[in-house]
């Protein structure tokens, strides 16, 4: 799959089968993450994959809008280590950093053939501190979001997003 095809492709996958992902291929996921550029070239972020049920089964618990990793069966937790970090948690350099990093994670599911759905832990503080508390994070590492991963029933089909009303050249408002 070329790239631009894979861009345009991606979706937010919240229909799987419940078959399993091979590690090697949530490997890869994490990998794709780590290519994601950091400010500074600091490499702050880290990434959790959660494979067993039990886990997944806790996430759900506090997570309102991750009902799809119940049969998503996998998930990827972007994480970042605030104390080396740029700015640390002083700025936002962390979230932009964690955010390249889980586009690359649910495009990388699409180019394998599989589905993801990025779900948001931060900015809701409630949501940082419980999934802190279920995967036993440190301190000065924070979650960004928990990305569902799992093989798409094929239900969902890409979409044209494209709406060149909101494509401006040289100064905001001219359309060509």
């Amino acid at each position: 799959m070329d790239m631009l095809k894979t861009i345009l492709d991606r979706r937010s996958i919240r229909k799987y089968t419940g078959d399993p992902v091979s590690r090697d291929k949530l490997i890869s996921l994490a990998k794709a993450g780590m290519a994601a550029p950091t400010s500074r070239d600091t490499r702050h972020f880290n990434f959790i994959i959660v494979d067993d049920e039990s886990v997944i089964n806790k996430l759900l618990e506090g997570l309102p809008y991750s009902k799809m990793m119940a049969t998503a069966k996998h998930a990827i937790i972007v994480t970042s280590d605030l104390s080396i970090a740029h700015g640390g948690a002083e700025t936002d350099y962390w979230i932009q950093d964690c955010s390249a990093a889980a586009q690359n994670i649910t495009l990388a599911a699409t180019a394998l053939g599989l589905g993801a759905c990025w779900t948001a832990a931060h900015p809701r503080e409630e949501r940082v501190n419980f999934v802190k508390k279920v995967i036993e994070l440190p301190q000065n590492v924070n979650p960004l979001c928990v990305i569902a991963v799992g093989i798409p029933t094929g239900e969902e089909k890409p979409r044209d997003k494209f709406d060149p009303s909101h494509v401006f050249f040289n100064k905001w408002g001219k359309l060509s």
